[in-house]
């Protein structure tokens, strides 16, 4: 008979527990079922609250991403113009080697540089400058010689011939 009593007051426990957990059980659904009132309820505040957050938060976001995105921009242009006068840099050099290697096998091959053509150039024309005096200087010495009766030796020949 004790086990009759031990087994009715386990029942008695489970049933008791059963009880608890049933009711517990029922305050959490009525507990979700008014929240999930409330929130259809609230539900368009909330939306709304949210958007206006969501459209706030953007803005910010916006605005680091674009500082970040002109701090990058304004790294590459610099890293660009240092890479370009770089690059200029070697240019002229390899123009400076070019230019050299191209002189010497010129100068090798017997063809005269600018220097050379400028220097005959500026000898031509002072060459022509003298000419030019030299031409002035010789019909007004034969003028005066002709006045003063001395004829030219070709001029005197050419009158002994005539008289031949």
């Amino acid at each position: 008979m004790a086990d009759k009593k031990a087994v009715s007051a386990a029942g008695l426990l489970d049933s008791a527990l059963a009880g608890t957990v049933k009711e517990s059980a029922q305050q959490i659904w009525l507990a979700g079922l008014g929240a999930f009132s409330k929130a259809q309820a609230e539900g368009g505040k909330v939306f709304e609250a949210l958007v206006k957050e969501g459209v706030s938060l953007q803005r910010k976001t916006q605005a680091v991403a674009e500082e970040k995105i002109g701090e990058v921009t304004s790294r590459m242009s610099n890293m660009a113009g240092d890479v370009s006068a770089k690059a200029g840099q070697h240019w002229d050099k390899l123009e400076t080697i070019f230019e050299e290697r191209v002189s010497k096998a010129l100068n090798k091959l017997g063809v005269p540089s600018s220097k050379d053509v400028d220097a005959l150039i500026k000898r031509i024309d002072a060459l022509s400058t003298q000419v030019a005096k030299l031409s002035k200087a010789a019909p007004a010495k034969a003028a005066t010689a002709r006045a003063n009766g001395v004829a030219k030796p070709a001029a005197k020949r050419a009158a002994a011939r005539k008289s031949a």
